[in-house]
């Protein structure tokens, strides 16, 4: 609480205040809560009180928030002439209702990430998700950082990545983000990627294959591929490769696929056709080769836990639900016109 004290706004009741080791977090949307850093875990509950709190209103009279040069959010009181980072309106935070579900109750599609991780303190964990300046990726990047992991956007557009790294140190200022450049349409850039991030000495605790093409048109990638294909599948099977050893050395250590909905990849007599995997333009669906890939994540996620699992790393495939309202429609028109009239029955960011 000393940063409310010499703000001027310290909480005279005692039971509020947090025991050693404690700190006191807030989300962007008003929530507020706590990490023990001896224990490194993250809850909703005050330590003392078992309270689950939000901010309320506006900020006090003379206050005004702004941005440092690095993109920091920190807060200016006219009146005081002072300045501070926290966010003044933790001294007058309202009790939260106590139906907020608990994480021991079971995920759903209402659950947020937040949420999911709650209990959680990442500290010191290194984590890579590629395709995270929007949708998915981009709230699986913010709520990992939130709970203190070093996290790594790997992202084609390198203005994208540095806005959606700019949103996560509005919420925290202290969050552990940095922006990579990755092109996955590119195996020379996945191998850029992947000697610039050993060359940090780092450890890495997770890579989560995110990104994804849907709905494009018929193009070759600079190595002659089928773009779906290689974005989605071939580019993140590569990128693991490249990072397998140092996956190995950070054991425990994971790998998550972002898959989906698949079809199969067998020919009329039913044997495996590896031609259908990057079609000619003539026999090329969108969908179809969308489904493909993702056929091809779930493979090779499985294979690879199978092969790496025994070192320490293991490989998990998810879906995150159907008809999920992303960015990732936005190449086909009809597309977009789905996802928006379903948007109120799915799944929100």
């Amino acid at each position: 609480m000393a940063a409310l004290k010499y703000a001027g706004l310290d909480d005279t009741d005692s039971e509020d205040e947090l025991p050693s080791g404690w700190e006191e977090r807030t989300t962007k949307d008003g929530w507020v809560y706590y990490a023990n850093h001896e224990e490194l875990k993250t809850q909703w509950e005050h330590p003392k009180t078992g309270k689950r709190r939000r901010m309320a209103g506006d900020l006090p009279y003379g206050w005004e928030q702004e941005t440092d040069d690095n993109g920091q959010v920190f807060f200016v009181d006219h009146i005081n002439k002072r300045t501070t980072y926290l966010d003044p309106r933790l001294a007058f935070t309202v009790e939260d209702s106590p139906e907020k579900p608990s994480s021991r109750q079971r995920y759903d599609g209402n659950s947020s990430a937040m949420e999911i991780l709650q209990g959680r303190d990442l500290t010191g964990k290194v984590i890579i998700v590629t395709g995270a300046n929007s949708g998915i990726g981009f709230e699986a990047a913010k709520s990992f950082a939130l709970h203190g992991a070093h996290i790594i956007l790997a992202c084609r557009n390198r203005t994208r990545a540095s806005e959606a790294t700019s949103l996560i140190l509005e919420e925290w200022h202290k969050a552990k983000v940095e922006a990579m450049t990755l092109d996955l349409a590119s195996l020379r850039s996945v191998q850029e990627f992947a000697e610039a991030f050993k060359s940090k000495n780092l450890p890495l605790h997770m890579l989560i294959c995110n990104a994804a093409l849907l709905a494009q048109p018929w193009h070759l990638t600079e190595d002659g591929l089928e773009s779906t294909f290689q974005v989605c599948h071939l580019g993140h099977f590569y990128l693991v490769q490249l990072l397998q050893e140092v996956l190995r050395r950070s054991a425990p250590a994971r790998v998550i696929v972002v898959s989906s909905e698949f079809t199969n990849i067998v020919d009329s007599s039913g044997k495996v056709d590896l031609n259908l995997l990057s079609p000619p333009e003539k026999e090329y669906w969108s969908m179809l080769a969308y489904n493909r890939a993702k056929l091809c994540n779930i493979l090779f996620s499985n294979e690879l836990n199978r092969r790496l699992s025994p070192h320490g790393v293991t490989s998990n495939a998810l879906h995150p639900g159907n008809v999920m309202y992303t960015s990732i429609h936005r190449s086909w028109w009809l597309l977009s016109i789905v996802f928006y009239l379903s948007r109120p029955f799915t799944k929100s960011m």
